[in-house]
């Protein structure tokens, strides 16, 4: 079967990605063929694309999608022909239909959309592991979320203040502090007009806060540091402006404040296919309780995907984009 999918043949900027007719061939064994009606985008994405995080050329790109079974292989028995399922974990949604393993595909419940499934799945599994597994939020519990107003940042905003938290978002503009507040954050800090650090003493009253949670990396690293109480949690989930420098965990600042530092990541949390499906109900719940309510801000067709790249890259972007076979 011939079906229509961005490929690249070099890491790089945007335009290394090209949109080709491929081959693909029938699901193997424990396989699936899943005809894609929604596909996520990510930013881990940008990072496979530029070569911050290495894929093996030629390859497809994209690791999240939502849509049909279309076929099944020998030995499938956790999902059947024709049933509607989202998943992570195997490169290459960018496409029409992708063969993946049966395993790590995730039936969707009835009162969640094909899109809500595509837009939420490695977003709300990630938003579950931090303030459930990595730090179960408490009560009265004061979270500092970094470039809040992105897809994982949204959610976790909602998810934290319904566990009782007090949420402090970042931004880097008016426009997406208004929509850090409208999810739900108690407070936002304009990063491009006021001091991190100050703000969050402030709002803190000198004390710091007691759980930070960093998709940014190398531009927050000492602003975490900073914002910090006294054995707080820092969780490091990602590196959009560039790795973490080396940690000297015996510097005087770290001994005298032992913090809680974590590189958290969501395919280690959801390494098993147990582990994968529990999170997935846990973000479906909270779906379909009200709890999170979804923006799908930006939809582009396939074919527009290098110029998603470029707004995303660009910071023109705000709360979930998706993808549109």
């Amino acid at each position: 079967m011939q079906i229509k999918a961005i490929q690249i043949a070099k890491h790089g900027g945007p335009s290394v990605m090209k949109w080709k007719t491929i081959d693909l061939p029938k699901p193997g064994r424990n396989e699936v063929t899943v005809r894609h009606t929604a596909v996520g985008f990510n930013f881990i994405d940008c990072n496979h694309r530029s070569g911050r995080y290495p894929l093996e050329m030629p390859t497809g790109i994209g690791s999240e999608a939502s849509g049909i079974v279309e076929a099944v292989g020998r030995g499938v028995k956790n999902v059947k022909l024709g049933q509607r399922v989202v998943y992570i974990g195997k490169v290459g949604t960018y496409s029409d239909a992708q063969n993946v393993p049966s395993t790590i595909c995730i039936p969707i419940p009835r009162g969640v959309s094909d899109e809500e499934a595509a837009a939420t799945h490695l977003k709300g599994m990630t938003v579950e592991m931090l303030v459930e597994r990595v730090h179960k939020i408490r009560k009265g519990e004061v979270v500092l979320m970094h470039s809040a107003a992105g897809g994982v940042g949204l959610m976790l905003c909602q998810w934290a203040k319904s566990m009782g938290a007090i949420v402090i978002g970042t931004a880097s503009s008016a426009s997406k502090c208004k929509e850090i507040i409208k999810a739900g954050a108690h407070y936002s800090i304009n990063t491009s007009r006021q001091d991190v650090v100050k703000q969050v003493m402030r709002l803190t009253k000198k004390k710091g806060v007691d759980v930070i949670y960093d998709p940014v990396g190398k531009d927050t690293w000492e602003t975490s540091l900073s914002c910090l109480r006294d054995r707080g949690l820092l969780a490091s989930f990602g590196g959009a402006s560039g790795p973490i420098p080396p940690v000297n965990l015996n510097e005087p600042r770290f001994m005298g404040r032992a913090p809680f530092i974590v590189r958290a990541s969501l395919f280690n949390y959801a390494a098993s296919p147990q582990d994968r499906l529990h999170s997935a109900k846990r973000v479906f719940s909270m779906i379909r309780s009200g709890k999170i309510k979804l923006n799908i801000n930006q939809r582009y067709p396939m074919k527009d995907v290098v110029q998603l790249h470029k707004d995303v890259e660009s910071r023109k972007t705000t709360g979930i984009s998706i993808l549109i076979p």
